[in-house]
């Protein structure tokens, strides 16, 4: 009998190639004749082209040909707006693409962008979001598919008539994704088959839009993601690099490379769009909420709606007779906003967790008994019974480990000490994949799905689900992934991927094992295939409100000469079913709850009013942590036994981490100060404004 694997620490597969380099990622890959492209961004916020003029440029080393919207390759009219690139003069955006330069190397491909000139007619824009935006509407849904607006009961009213009231309002800038690897493709044809290798979080989504936008059949288009260096949302759909890649591949007959620029990031790949919002607690003397009234509104593009749903967590977290959440979004002339890790519950759960701790204040009552005086027995909006949901366990655990009951503000010098909690939850997404499992005559198994790993283990963790279905010893299992010519699978995101991807690598084993059983004499030379499709089953409606739950503590140190905040202690406790490998799990939290810190106290972007630009375009003026920022991170769980998520009986990791952790900071500088600071980031600056030291 082998013993089980699954939930072991098992180290990383490919851990070896990546610190050793050997790990190939999308703009190492260097077929023969191979060249370079580079983007020309536009200069106004607004506007449309009159004119480029590449004289120059061709002119230029090395340059063999520059794109524009008058002959670039025609495209078909895709479903997101933001890959119509190059194909009419347009501009709805600073920084939407006007022109692509192509050269024999990088350096060459670069000169030639900046040699182009381009020549606008310019219009007014408008990128400020107010809450009072007169073009400012409640659409039908916000991201996610999720109802916009939802009212239960008479919230207003509950609201006037409690004895304790929070009426807050919060703002949270926008965010920027900024993965180690920018985005990059390298596309190549081979007659009408198109080859790319590109860094993203779904291949299987990346060539049926390829497919769709060059016209051919998708089994044409093969594109290959073995290695992604990080994405965190923004390489969740298709971006412009790998559709100006393929233009470029086929107008010049050569293989072409292109990476974005980290400074042209913000403007074409997704963030984190802004949120303003009005969040109104009405409560019983005991803690008991009466009314919670969650209102957001945020910014899109003109070109592509796209809404954070900010104030969805608050439909599930605690129990509240009377509640209404809103979302309103203005089109503005912006970037198109997408998703960043947990998008809508990491901005509205800092909200939410933050109103939570001014109430506790407000009543005098501790804020981890305040939550648990609120717990539902379902799920508030839905009415569902929840699938498991050990927030409770969570919060006490958490506050036994953190000593909590001890707490109180101190001072050591200038510093000023302070603690706080907040709760985190992530909803429980899986989507249908394929996968097959062969069983070869050498006594190894291969499985084979197009899964994408983009840093998390997802090859290992697929390992060990394949191993402990087969019964055999992890050495003697193999994984194919990160092709699209593979098993179709979905894309890594709403940390879905291993609950997703398991479950038809658990099916496709289980169905081999099956057929082994009756199987007599030796293996056929090609070995013994089973195969699985987990559609209608993973994308089946449920009846069970299925949700990851977690509570997260800090300790800060407010120095009141500076006004810098620095986080010393982080404790993490998640209830997110069985934890499939115990190392990879302990690093996706951490490094979510690192994100948290950097939403918390570093990370901020602006967008110039005057120019339509983000300020803050690069990893010089955008901080995200450094080592040094970053303090020893705590992280444990408890292990749930849920029957009701898939045959592993896992919960997606790979975003919880984020969720709650800049409430809990906020809430121990509150603790420290006796301030309460209600905007991101807590940078010192803002710091000693709002506490006048």
């Amino acid at each position: 009998m082998v013993s089980t694997v699954v939930g072991a620490p098992v180290e990383r597969r490919e851990g070896l190639e990546k610190v050793t380099g050997s790990a190939r990622y999308a703009a190492e890959h260097a077929p023969p004749r191979r060249v370079w492209a580079w983007p020309v961004p536009a200069t106004v916020a607004r506007g449309t082209v009159t004119a480029v003029d590449t004289a120059a440029a061709m002119e230029q080393p090395g340059v063999l040909t520059v794109l524009t919207h008058r002959n670039a390759p025609r495209l078909a009219e895709p479903d997101d707006a933001t890959l119509a690139v190059l194909q009419n003069p347009r501009v709805p955006h600073r920084g939407w693409f006007v022109a692509l330069v192509v050269a024999e190397t990088l350096e060459d491909a670069r000169a030639g962008a900046d040699a182009v000139r381009v020549s606008y007619e310019c219009e007014e824009h408008d990128v400020s979001l107010t809450v009072a935006h007169p073009g400012a509407y409640v659409p039908e849904e916000a991201n996610g598919g999720y109802p916009a607006a939802t009212e239960q009961g008479d919230p207003e009213r509950a609201f006037a008539s409690s004895a304790v009231q929070v009426d807050a309002d919060y703002r949270v800038p926008p965010l920027h994704n900024h993965p180690m690897e920018p985005h990059a493709s390298t596309a190549q044809w081979d007659g009408d088959r198109l080859l790319v290798h590109t860094s993203s979080q779904g291949s299987t989504a990346v060539q049926t839009v390829l497919a769709g936008l060059f016209r051919l059949p998708e089994d044409g288009v093969t594109v290959v993601a073995e290695h992604v260096g990080g994405g965190f949302g923004s390489k969740g759909t298709p971006r412009p690099d790998v559709v100006l890649a393929a233009m470029a591949a086929r107008q010049t007959g050569r293989p072409v490379t292109l990476a974005l620029p980290r400074r042209h990031m913000p403007a074409v790949v997704g963030h984190r769009a802004p949120t303003l919002h009005r969040v109104r607690l009405g409560a019983e003397p005991d803690g008991r909420l009466t009314s919670l009234i969650h209102e957001v509104t945020t910014h899109t593009s003109r070109i592509k709606e796209f809404t954070e749903q900010a104030a969805v967590p608050a439909r599930t977290m605690y129990a509240a007779a009377h509640l209404r959440t809103v979302h309103r979004v203005a089109p503005l002339d912006v970037p198109s906003p997408s998703w960043m890790r947990a998008p809508g519950e990491a901005p509205g759960m800092y909200v939410l967790e933050s109103a939570m701790d001014e109430l506790a204040c407000a009543l005098g009552m501790d804020p981890v008994e305040l939550r648990i005086v609120n717990e539902p027995e379902t799920e508030p909006h839905s009415g569902k019974p929840f699938s498991s949901r050990h927030l409770v366990e969570c919060l006490r655990e958490g506050a036994r480990r953190f000593d909590w009951a001890h707490r109180a503000p101190r001072t050591a010098g200038p510093l000023r000490i302070g603690t706080g909690v907040a709760a985190a939850m992530y909803p429980v997404l899986v989507q249908p994949s394929t996968a097959s499992a062969r069983a070869c005559p050498d006594g190894t198994f291969l499985v084979r799905i197009n899964a994408t790993d983009i840093g998390t283990g997802s090859r290992t963790v697929l390992a060990q689900i394949a191993a402990d279905a087969l019964g055999v010893p992890l050495e003697r299992v193999r994984t194919e992934v990160g092709r699209s010519d593979l098993p179709s699978a979905s894309l890594a995101g709403g940390s879905s991927g291993t609950a997703s991807w398991g479950w038809a690598v658990h099916e496709a084993c289980t169905r081999l094992t099956a057929r082994l059983a009756t199987h007599t004499g030796p293996l056929p030379p090609d070995g013994l295939d089973a195969h699985a499709d987990t559609a209608g089953q993973a994308d089946a409606d449920s009846p069970w409100a299925r949700h990851a739950f977690g509570a997260h503590f800090a300790e800060v140190a407010v120095d009141t000469v500076t006004g810098e905040v620095r986080a010393r202690r982080l404790l993490g406790v998640f209830a997110a079913g069985h934890i499939l490998n115990a190392r990879t799990a302990r690093s996706q939290f951490v490094g979510g709850m690192t994100m948290g810190l950097g939403m918390a106290l570093t990370e901020g972007s602006t967008m110039d009013a005057a120019f339509g630009d983000f300020t803050q375009s690069d990893l010089a003026s955008y901080h995200v942590p450094a080592h040094a920022d970053v303090p020893d991170i705590e992280v444990h769980w408890i292990d749930e036994d849920d029957p009701h998520l898939n045959p592993m009986g896992s919960k997606g990791i790979g975003e919880i981490g984020i969720v709650g952790t800049a409430a809990a900071i906020g809430n121990a500088v509150h603790h420290a100060t006796g301030t309460r600071y209600r905007e991101l980031p807590l940078t010192p600056d803002r710091v000693r404004r709002g506490a006048g030291f």
